[in-house]
């Protein structure tokens, strides 16, 4: 016989078959159980579609009378793309709500729990909770702060290098941690470069099972390029790898390239530049950030490279990030490192990460771990 937890955590394992797929909308599953069996089961596949709740019910048909419904996130009381959950959980007569969180969008926070018992349905909350959040971290920032949540991965050897001193950087991991990687990729809304890659490396920035078998869900690409001095040649623009392609540029950028890209179906960011010591004009990633969430983007991992890199961390736009370090030492002073621009003066001024997970990936080491001490 199973108990509220283990109900919540097969909760959870549904939810996240969502991965990928749901944003801007976060990821939910449901679970009813009555007469201490599961009785139905369903999760939100997709914005637009029907969400966890509606699913199970309508799975579970006449028997939902007098069941329990389990499900990570509270149920929505407001009118959206959906009718409210609320009033369809009323009207099939469920007797109890067991959730994992409350929903951190401020339209409905409160409002589903406040709704279900005023209507004598009891609601239990808190069941798996630090899970439950852990889910929805990026559904959490995005509709709370109206940012993306950004990871940011880096590809390095033992020393820290990302190439060696005359480029060369294929391959540094291992088959095994670039397949995770590009697992990884399905399900983000974008992924991010800088030009430099696009025109050492030439990549479709792709999700891919194998060579040429993509993942369904592709992410848009996102390409910081000041001066768009991208080739309209690049493999990005292919139908080998089609998804949405976004540059963000500055006002230094060249007037008839950008209606040549925009001719290609490439949308075009004119961002202001990020104040630097550098001479060089750079993107402002925290105004990036806000054009992104204009148009839903919920979850951004960051790929490259190393100026890249810096400006993410010198902007302060990271939330997690993951190193993939592979057991190899490339040396050399000239070798480029994987985090560049002018450094700290003191340790005690070092970025403090936390929360730090450590897994072996193939013949890698990858390190997770989150922003702030």
């Amino acid at each position: 016989m199973m108990n509220d937890t283990e109900y919540m955590q097969l909760v959870l394992q549904l939810a996240l078959k969502g991965k990928g797929k749901t944003s801007p909308n976060p990821l939910v599953g449901a679970v009813i159980v009555k007469n201490k069996k599961i009785i139905s089961t369903g999760y939100h596949q997709q914005a637009g579609g029907k969400h966890a709740e509606i699913v199970a019910l309508d799975r579970a048909g006449e028997k939902a009378k007098g069941s329990t419904l389990y499900v990570n996130l509270e149920p929505c009381a407001t009118c959206g793309k959906t009718s409210p959950c609320t009033e369809r959980i009323i009207k099939e007569k469920v007797k109890k709500v067991v959730i994992s969180i409350v929903d951190p969008n401020p339209v409905n926070k409160g409002k589903g729990i406040k709704r279900l018992k005023a209507k004598k349905i009891k609601v239990v909350k808190g069941v798996l909770r630090r899970e439950g959040e852990e889910i929805n971290k990026a559904f959490a920032k995005f509709i709370t702060q109206r940012r993306p949540y950004v990871i940011l991965k880096i590809a390095q050897s033992l020393d820290g290098r990302i190439a060696t001193f005359s480029g060369d950087s294929k391959w540094i991991t291992s088959p095994t941690a670039r397949q995770y990687v590009h697992r990884l990729r399905s399900e983000m809304d974008a992924i991010l470069v800088g030009v430099d890659t696009i025109i050492k490396d030439n990549p479709l920035l792709s999700a891919r099972f194998a060579p040429q078998r993509l993942f369904k869900h592709q992410p848009a690409k996102i390409i910081l390029d000041s001066f768009l001095r991208i080739p309209l040649t690049a493999k990005v623009f292919s139908r080998q790898s089609p998804a949405e392609v976004i540059i963000a540029t500055t006002q230094s950028a060249s007037l008839p390239k950008v209606k040549k890209l925009e001719k290609k179906g490439v949308k075009v960011l004119i961002l202001k530049e990020r104040k630097s010591n550098s001479e060089n004009k750079q993107i402002d990633l925290k105004l990036l950030m806000e054009e992104l969430a204009k148009i839903d983007v919920v979850n951004l991992l960051i790929e490259g490279g190393s100026k890249v890199f810096t400006s993410a961390l010198e902007d302060k736009v990271i939330d997690k990030m993951l190193f993939f370090i592979a057991p190899k030492i490339i040396g050399g002073v000239k070798a480029l490192s994987s985090v560049g621009g002018e450094g700290v003066n003191k340790i005690s001024q070092a970025l403090q990460l936390s929360n730090l997970k450590i897994e072996k990936i193939g013949e890698d080491i990858m390190v997770a771990a989150e922003m702030g001490g």
